[in-house]
């Protein structure tokens, strides 16, 4: 499963125990999950105040982020176009898979500094994800109308007789050209009528062709010209797709990396300030990442229910379904320890 909860418990008289008996109850006797300790280091809490906006901030931010981290990881997809299995082997984070990046976390000290406040690395997330949406924006509509420019070309030279360029077809030879009294008509005729073509074309009238609703005459002006300018327009098309390729791709491997690393920052910045907002300070929680046994995620949840029920009793009477005013459950389930969902199935599509 690519999917992870990411949940923080307060610390009982250590973290460690707190983590112990999680794994007590999810793990060692039962199987529901794969169990992991999220290491978030001693961030800089602020005031209440700033915590309360920060945390709605993050919300937004979360979900931005989790776009670009989509569209970087789609457009990934369509740009190898016939390749598309070979996405999953590019869409890494540090160097490493997803769910290795995940259940290894480290936070970037180099990238978003502890000394810090809370938001100002909340904006350097924000400010280095914006620029990585708007360099896609660029780059995808450059690639895009060159390849959209190519295939309208191929689509010119390839297809039914019908609609198709003749120019890689008809040779100079085939025409009577620059003749005041004579002109070439080229006439498409489907294979099965070719005999009784052959038959009859001879005796067709001066200017209508019998049974024209069998036969199409094709409008064609052969120039030379026109036609060396269209080879020339599709190779020159090719090859500067063939240049851009290989940079775009790099291009692509390195921004998705940034923005999945800044995404699960995010996260982990959520489980901090949300921590701090429902358990109080000094800070003593233990951030966990649970994987999921797919079979048993209901039990799972119970489980965790059970648990964690003593930390807030109101949790036991909300359901995300319920409509309650001045809680907003659509976005977010509500449960009595922290939680986020983390999934890793970042494509519309399996590979």
């Amino acid at each position: 499963m690519t999917e992870f909860w990411l949940i923080s418990a307060p610390g009982e008289k250590t973290c460690q125990q707190t983590w112990d008996k999680l794994m007590v109850a999810t793990t060692r006797t039962n199987n529901l999950s794969t169990n992991h300790k999220l290491n978030i280091p001693d961030l800089k809490v602020g005031t209440l105040d700033v915590l309360v906006g920060l945390s709605d901030e993050l919300a937004k931010l979360d979900t931005f982020v989790e776009s670009v981290v989509k569209k970087v990881a789609q457009y990934m997809a369509d740009v190898l176009e016939d390749s598309r299995d070979k996405v999953q082997e590019n869409l890494l984070a540090n160097g490493v898979d997803l769910v290795t990046y995940i259940t290894r976390f480290q936070w970037d000290m180099a990238k978003y500094p502890i000394k810090q406040s809370l938001k100002n690395i909340s904006e350097i997330i924000s400010k280095q994800v914006t620029q990585i949406d708007t360099d896609l924006k660029a780059r995808a509509s450059a690639y895009n109308n060159l390849k959209g420019n190519l295939q309208n070309l191929e689509r010119k030279n390839a297809g039914s007789l019908l609609t198709r360029s003749l120019a890689d077809i008809v040779k100079k030879e085939d025409f009577v050209l620059d003749s005041e009294y004579l002109i070439t008509m080229l006439v498409v005729v489907p294979k099965t009528s070719y005999n009784d073509w052959n038959k009859t074309y001879e005796t067709l009238a001066e200017m209508v062709v019998p049974r024209s609703t069998k036969f199409t005459v094709r409008e064609f002006q052969y120039n030379e010209e026109e036609m060396k300018a269209d080879k020339e327009e599709m190779t020159r098309l090719s090859t500067d797709k063939k240049k851009q390729f290989g940079p775009l791709v790099r291009w692509l491997k390195v921004n998705f990396s940034e923005a999945f690393i800044a995404w699960i920052h995010i996260k982990a910045l959520r489980v901090f300030v949300e921590s701090v907002l429902r358990y109080g300070l000094p800070v003593n929680f233990q951030a966990m990442l649970l994987q999921p046994n797919k079979k048993n995620m209901k039990r799972l949840r119970e489980v965790l229910y059970d648990l964690y029920k003593h930390l807030d009793s109101s949790a036991a009477i909300i359901d995300a379904s319920m409509d309650i005013p001045g809680l907003n459950l659509s976005q977010q389930e509500y449960y009595p320890y922290v939680y986020y969902k983390i999934d890793c199935n970042l494509l519309d599509f399996k590979v």
